[in-house]
């Protein structure tokens, strides 16, 4: 008698078939939609789980002895053990890993497993789709939702600690990948390029704070408060920095189109290439070196125009001038116009009520005037005006303090000639990119972060709001390949070939 043997798939030919059945039945017949939906889920989950496993299995079979098996330590493995196995945590449940392990009898001589490398499997459990669902879902929700979210979608569960870990070894290859790009960033174009940053505190554990940020905070920790002011807050945060670098055509306007009697509905061009990150490990004078060198990248002999937009920090002025110094590039440096409008509006309001429309016409032409390169004047005007009406010390400050600001800043706020020559003059791009990548995650009422975790969240927000998450994917999969398996073997090119 003739015995055929069984199917690699029985198993998964198995669960289809009860599938199937269970839908042909008489229960399933009278189910809403939603019901029968819930049980493909969980019964269609199985079946892959065990096609997945089935695969598994079969890879083993076939998997060839290896000899001559030495590490990169130098030492040979001679002695093979069949059926070594570990566990795999994957998006369709826990499946086991059967493959040839290769050890030595010395002390100290690890065991090798060629079948890894052919898999490209990570150190620990859990399987390229565990990975990515968490990193994708965890820059945008909390850790505790991650982990509910994966166990409610997939057939795995993953604790919230193991979804922080798993993020903080997904983003490891950010800076790498930028920085590998330099061939494919350049760009055959005459836009403007244009960099911009800011900075947005993070609050964080008080082991992260920075040195003088946590003396502050552990001053403070000696006079508990029940409600704390808003410069006690500052104590518990850590300044993150966001830049942008992008292409954007150039838009000429008059002074009238932006304020005043002629304001129209202009319609703006489009910017190109935009690129944004943030880093709260990195110092601001790092980032901003950053910005330069992927400006670099795009654009490596100068030949296009440069606009540096800034909001007036002092200390990010001087790292910008130091960053294009560095480069050796020619840079147009400005002021961005809604901060002076800010320090306006402050002014006014020393003059009239808030609300009126008289406060609106005063600020409306100081910045119609601001706009026609009459910064001075305009320092020199509301400065004469809280003279004439006799306003005190304190009551004329806020009209000093943006008559100061005016004075200080005069050389970057030439909006008459950037508008002349198309530049943008607002920080738009940067204002909306720390919304994004700060506020919109790491401002989850009640967090606290750790340096390292709120450090994978931005990376990889900035990678998915880049457009750039499904390159970085690829590259971060062969940099794994080299740490965990090219890296262990004399030759990997033999040992590791599928």
């Amino acid at each position: 008698m003739t015995i055929t043997p069984a199917s690699p798939y029985s198993l998964a030919e198995e669960q289809y078939a009860s599938l199937v059945s269970r839908l042909q039945s008489p229960e399933s017949q009278a189910m809403e939609h939603g019901e029968l939906e819930e049980m493909i889920r969980v019964e269609g989950n199985e079946l892959l789980r065990r096609l997945f496993q089935s695969h598994l299995d079969e890879r083993y079979e076939a998997e060839s002895a290896q000899v001559n098996v030495v590490g990169a330590d130098g030492a040979k493995r001679p002695h093979r053990r069949n059926r070594c196995q570990r566990q795999l945590s994957t998006l369709f449940g826990e499946v086991v890993v059967s493959r040839l392990g290769y050890s030595s009898k010395e002390a100290g001589v690890s065991a090798l497993y060629p079948g890894d490398g052919q898999l490209n499997l990570g150190p620990d459990q859990y399987s390229d789709g565990i990975r990515q669902r968490i990193a994708s879902t965890a820059a945008s929700v909390s850790f505790t939702e991650t982990s509910q979210v994966m166990g409610e979608t997939t057939g795995s569960k993953v604790g919230k600690r193991q979804c922080e870990e798993l993020i903080v070894k997904v983003s490891e290859d950010f800076d790498n990948f930028y920085a590998q790009r330099t061939q494919e960033s350049v760009e055959t174009s005459t836009d403007l390029l244009v960099i911009t940053t800011d900075g947005k505190g993070i609050v964080m554990h008080s082991a992260d704070l920075r040195a003088a940020t946590a003396k502050a905070a552990a001053k403070a920790a000696k006079n508990p408060k029940t409600r704390l002011s808003p410069g006690e807050k500052s104590q518990r945060k850590r300044m993150a920095t966001v830049a942008a670098v992008y292409s954007v055509p150039r838009f000429e306007r008059r002074p009238e189109q932006i304020v005043g009697p002629e304001v129209e509905s202009l319609v703006r061009p489009a910017i190109s290439n935009k690129r944004v990150w943030a880093s709260v490990e990195q110092d601001a004078k790092t980032v901003i070196g950053s910005a330069f060198e992927e400006a670099l990248r795009r654009d490596p002999t100068g030949a296009r125009e440069w606009v540096v937009l800034v909001d007036g920090e002092a200390r990010q002025l001087d790292y910008m001038k130091a960053a294009a110094k560095q480069a050796n590039v020619k840079v147009t440096m400005m002021l961005d116009f809604i901060h002076v409008l800010e320090y306006l509006w402050k002014a006014a309001f020393c003059f009239m009520a808030p609300g009126t429309v008289e406060v609106e016409s005063w600020v409306m032409e100081r910045a119609l005037r601001i706009l026609q390169g009459k910064a001075s004047d305009v320092a020199a005007g509301i400065r004469r005006s809280a003279t004439l009406k006799e306003l005190s010390e304190k009551e004329r400050e806020k009209v000093d303090k943006c008559a100061d600001y005016l004075l200080k800043y005069r050389e970057f706020l030439h909006y008459d000639r950037y508008l002349e020559k198309g530049y943008p003059i607002a920080t738009g791009v940067i204002e909306g990119a720390c919304r994004h990548l700060i506020c919109d995650r790491m401002d989850i009422t009640g967090a606290r972060w750790r340096l390292d975790r709120a450090e994978a969240v931005l990376k990889i927000r900035a990678l998915k709001s880049s457009g750039d998450f499904a390159d970085y994917w690829k590259f971060h999969k062969m940099q794994e390949f080299q740490r965990n398996h090219v890296s262990k073997f004399q030759e990997p090119e033999r040992l590791l070939a599928v």
